[in-house]
């Protein structure tokens, strides 16, 4: 029996709190440096009849783990769908953390996903990855400037190969020289980390059955579905594949009125890694030879390549959420 609701507004160097009972009568509110002894501060304060919710941020998941099984209920709140600030002018720590509170006593808070921990870690493992291949990118994407502003074009593959010895043999100026020294130290940095980072993601995909599982989908490989697996956590939470592209922000936004009905931009709401790895398993869309390949090549079209493209990765979706179901 939850006897205590506790609203907490979290910052980078404190959080603050507020405690109302069932009633919405207020008990106590304070603010806590979100150190160990602040969150042992608070945690002094509650017990198994004390529910507590925080909006998710940047430092929620460590704030949610140093919580431990202390309380009876936590709900990590969706900061978009849950409007607590509705109806109010002013916008105060104090005010946020008292509204958090009786939103959770009114059972009004829309809680999220709350990943454990070995996915989290999958996690920061594809995403760090991902990092260093845009890293990668961008200093070829430089380099090239580099050589296209003294005239030189050459299309070499830059980002994976380590043969650029040829750019010794060209005749720059001599700041233009300095600028192509610089980006080629950094970009053999970058590519040795690259190697380190795809070598264990494949690892660990390998290791996975559901990544194994997932690759059986045209277009997605150890990278993409382990990316794809870590971003998901749980497909169960998905009750259909229409939801597991609403959280992958690829379905379309929608302004209804009467009998007006407008379909606008993809919302790009949910996770952007999610939505970047179908859209990559998506580019092999047009070539496959089944019922989804001829509709990718229609609308390619009619659409063009690239809207084509986000809605075959809507497709895949469904694909995605076949293959894991039947996994288990």
């Amino acid at each position: 029996m939850i006897e205590h609701y506790i609203g907490v507004d979290l910052h980078q160097a404190f959080f603050q709190a507020c405690a109302v009972t069932a009633t919405g009568s207020r008990v106590w509110e304070d603010r806590f440096p979100r150190t160990e002894a602040g969150i042992a501060a608070l945690l002094a304060r509650c017990d198994r009849r004390t529910a507590l919710a925080v909006e998710a941020s940047t430092p929620t998941w460590q704030f949610a783990d140093a919580l431990g099984d202390t309380l009876g209920e936590l709900r990590v709140v969706d900061p978009v769908k849950t409007k607590l600030k509705a109806g109010y002018a002013a916008k105060t720590d104090r005010l946020d953390a008292r509204r958090l509170a009786d939103a959770l006593r009114r059972d009004s808070v829309v809680g999220i996903y709350y990943p454990p921990l070995a996915i989290r870690e999958m996690r920061e493992l594809c995403r760090g990855r991902h990092a260093v291949v845009q890293v990668r990118t961008s200093l070829v994407n430089r380099l090239r400037a580099v050589l296209l502003r003294q005239g030189v074009v050459d299309r070499r593959a830059l980002a994976k190969t380590n043969s650029d010895a040829w750019l010794e043999t060209l005749r720059l100026p001599p700041r233009a020289i300095a600028n192509v020294a610089t980006l080629r130290r950094l970009l053999d940095a970058v590519r040795a980390e690259a190697v380190v980072a795809d070598q264990h993601v494949r690892t660990a995909a390998a290791a996975d059955p559901i990544a194994v599982g997932l690759q059986q989908i045209p277009g997605i490989g150890p990278v993409l579905g382990l990316m794809i697996r870590a971003e998901v956590g749980d497909i169960r939470r998905f009750p259909t594949p229409g939801h597991l592209a609403s959280y992958a922000g690829l379905v379309p936004s929608v302004d209804a009125s009467a009998k007006r009905v407008r379909y606008g931009r993809i919302t790009r709401r949910g996770s952007p890694w999610l939505r970047w790895a179908l859209i990559e398993a998506a580019i092999q869309g047009p070539k496959r030879t089944d019922a989804t390949g001829r509709w990718g090549r229609r609308l390619a079209i009619r659409k063009g390549a690239l809207k084509a493209r986000v809605a075959l990765a809507r497709r895949w979706c469904e694909d995605v959420f076949r293959s894991w179901s039947a996994i288990g």
